[in-house]
């Protein structure tokens, strides 16, 4: 059993993001070195879990059907660099349907928690929105920011006293994970 979870954005994260939204497999392109950050985390003993809000299936451009696509392209091509997403927590809602789960709301993180069985204190979210930051820091989690995706506006806008750790991509932010460079 694993003592450390890992919680990770997709979009701009893992993969590429897109303005007109990952509709497809075909469309899904891994960030470079996010596949075998995952397995580097895999390794060093983290339980993975992928959160990601999706409201393209509220606008009516993809499906539920097409999410699980994409979500097991995204897991068979992170087992192919050793790592293994053990579960997907994704909200289907638009930005004003006010939903529990919609990051910066905390229910998909809260979610992921229950699932893993794993203390807070124990758990670390990386992404690269403020709503990702948020999310993290209503569920009791650590924040990790990357400044790939929107990250870069992210970390420019927070505030000089904002004391999440921010790195160049998820490849970083695993080794700092890895190397026991953060809790």
């Amino acid at each position: 059993m694993r003592s450390r979870l890992l919680i990770v954005d997709r979009d701009g994260v893992i993969n590429e993001d897109s303005p007109n939204f990952i509709k497809s497999p075909d469309e899904w392109w891994p960030i470079p070195g996010s596949l075998q950050a995952l397995g580097l985390a895999h390794q060093h003993g983290f339980l993975i879990h992928v959160v990601t809000n999706q409201s393209g299936i509220a606008r009516g451009l993809l499906g539920i059907d097409d999410l699980h696509r994409i979500h097991r392209r995204l897991r068979q091509e992170s087992q192919a660099h050793g790592g293994d997403v053990d579960a997907f927590f994704f909200c289907p809602h638009g930005p004003r349907q006010g939903c529990v789960c919609r990051k910066p709301q905390p229910g998909m993180v809260l979610a992921s928690l229950a699932r893993s069985g794993i203390s807070p204190t124990h758990v670390v979210m990386i992404g690269d929105r403020m709503s990702d930051l948020q999310a993290a820091r209503a569920a009791g989690v650590t924040p990790m920011l990357v400044r790939t995706g929107h990250g870069r506006e992210t970390a420019e806008s927070l505030s000089p006293d904002e004391t999440v750790p921010v790195f160049e991509d998820l490849a970083a932010a695993v080794r700092a994970l890895c190397q026991q460079e953060i809790p």
